[in-house]
């Protein structure tokens, strides 16, 4: 099936970054502008990461792989639709590769989460998200944090999950501001 539009590839890959952001797939007016994250949810990703928007471009510091490079365009309710398959299948391990430097994989809703933690993620977004210490402690490398999306559809998730605030950001925040070179 062809996408909507053009496609659009937006994906910060540089061999220096220590994080990476796996998100589902760029938006609209991520799309119009390249620039991931660039929109309402990229505001509250920041704020949850604790970092400017200096620090959070800097592909010092931050690696943006989603896991659709291309917005998918939307369903007939006027939602994103999912990720497409074909660059995680064709991109994704390659791309992931070349960045054996990466020590915290921060999986942004249940697409990067399914991706990445595989048969460690629960049955849905919120039992992944609130395992988020199993999750983080787990061996090997690199460590993984789950977030859900940022976007401002989930703000009832997030009034009906005040631990995420109180005891997961307070972590997500040290474990960034461990790893970034600020900018400025």
């Amino acid at each position: 099936m062809p996408l909507p539009h053009e496609p659009r590839p937006v994906v910060v890959a540089w061999k220096m970054a220590r994080i990476l952001i796996a998100g589902q797939a760029p938006g609209l007016r991520v799309h119009e502008t390249g620039i991931p994250f660039n929109d309402r949810s990229g505001d509250r990703l920041r704020e949850w990461l604790g970092v400017t928007r200096e620090t959070f471009y800097d592909p010092a510091n931050f690696a943006i792989v989603p896991m659709g490079f291309c917005f998918p365009g939307y369903d007939s309710k006027g939602s994103d639709l999912p990720p497409r398959n074909e660059c995680a299948q064709v991109w994704r391990s390659t791309l992931l590769a070349a960045m054996p430097q990466v020590e915290l994989v921060v999986t942004i809703g249940q697409y990067a989460q399914a991706w990445h933690l595989g048969a460690s993620r629960k049955a849905s977004l919120t039992d992944t998200v609130a395992g988020w210490r199993d999750v983080l402690a787990a061996p090997g490398k690199p460590r993984h944090l789950p977030l859900p999306h940022p976007s401002w559809r989930n703000s009832g998730w997030l009034k009906r999950h005040p631990w995420f605030e109180a005891e997961l950001l307070p972590v997500l925040r040290r474990e960034i501001a461990m790893r970034v070179h600020q900018s400025g």
